[in-house]
């Protein structure tokens, strides 16, 4: 077993053989050349397939091109990160009533797609990429030859991630503008994440095959995202704060994530924000809805159940080890925090 199989969300075996001569898939990633996750000569099955992958879709081909047609989709998952390959081969149309729970980014890497959601209609191509939010409707006219790469994000993560960068609990849901221009300077930084990305899942000894590093590769992805295509917390992000109380809530989220793995009271916080103690309670109740040392436990659980989805039997790692590591003594009351928040014991996760 590898970790990328085991963090698969997907089976990836063969979903049925081709009927005929199967047709050899084009210009897939090499880091993704050996994740097949399905391949189909059926355009019911397709959409069958990319319902599960995505979202419940419907996919419709003239004719002519449903004779010729051939779809099959690669990928990997990291943790809340995929990094997905889509092609349908022939000009056919996809509609997505809903986006499920996860913000994806669709890079057309030839031809051209349009597109059409609740309010815009435009033209992806490999200049032009297109990002979804949850819950909102998407149509794409797929040119022929016109295959993408697809990252999706996972809504829950990507919430979270943000939060932490604003130093605030979200009041709405976080939508991206629907259009990304590939062409700008600031678009570079989007390239070289999804680069990294290719690199890391590509060479067998990188540290993400390692189980190593697989957070911060998902967090400078999301960041990039955050920080780069427009949104509706955009303008919070990329401009300096005046509110005191989240200045010092975002210092004091830096400094837990930077201290998890070690010993931390409410004293070593607020002298790292230079606030009393008060204050810093304070600012986690206005901002954040929590105390600062629950928001500590909720992220040592949810490295803790990092670390157990990334671990294999062949590390030698135990529930014990990956508990302690994160600041857990008492194994018993690990395991029941762990199974409420993530619904499951915390050797269940490993065995998986």
């Amino acid at each position: 077993m590898t970790r990328l199989t085991k963090l698969g969300f997907i089976d990836t075996r063969r979903t049925t053989p081709p009927v005929r001569r199967r047709i050899p898939a084009r210009g897939v990633p090499p880091a993704l050349a050996d994740h097949e996750i399905f391949y189909t000569e059926s355009p019911n099955e397709a959409a069958e397939l990319i319902g599960t992958a995505l979202s419940p879709a419907t996919l419709t081909v003239g004719e002519i091109e449903a004779h010729r047609f051939a779809a099959c989709m690669h990928g990997v998952r990291l943790r809340a990160v995929s990094l997905l390959h889509l092609d349908l081969g022939v000009e056919a149309t996809v509609d997505v009533p809903a986006m499920g729970h996860y913000f994806a980014v669709h890079m057309p890497t030839n031809g051209r797609a349009r597109c059409t959601d609740a309010e815009h209609e435009f033209e992806a191509s490999p200049l032009r990429a297109v990002v979804t939010s949850p819950g909102t409707p998407l149509r794409m006219e797929f040119g022929y030859d016109s295959p993408q790469l697809v990252l999706r994000v996972e809504e829950e993560a990507l919430n979270r991630h943000l939060t932490r960068m604003l130093g605030a609990g979200l009041t709405r849901p976080l939508v991206f503008e629907p259009e990304m221009d590939l062409t700008t300077d600031a678009a570079m930084r989007w390239s070289g994440a999804i680069h990294l990305l290719h690199t890391e899942v590509f060479y067998a000894d990188s540290l993400v095959h390692r189980g190593q590093g697989i957070g911060q590769l998902e967090e400078l992805l999301i960041s990039t995202l955050l920080l780069l295509q427009p949104s509706n917390y955009h303008a919070q992000l990329v401009l300096p704060t005046d509110q005191a109380g989240r200045r010092v809530v975002r210092e004091a989220l830096a400094f837990i994530d930077d201290h998890l793995a070690e010993r931390i009271t409410m004293a070593d916080i607020a002298k790292a924000v230079h606030m009393s103690v008060r204050a810093v309670q304070q600012g986690f109740h206005d901002e954040l809805g929590t105390t600062p040392m629950l928001h500590l436990r909720n992220r040592r659980l949810e490295r803790a159940h990092e670390a157990l989805t990334d671990v294999l039997p062949s590390d030698g790692v135990t529930v014990t080890d990956i508990a302690e590591r994160w600041g857990f003594t008492h194994l018993s009351s690990f395991a029941t925090l762990y199974r409420k928040r993530w619904g499951e014991s915390p050797s269940e996760t490993l065995r998986r």
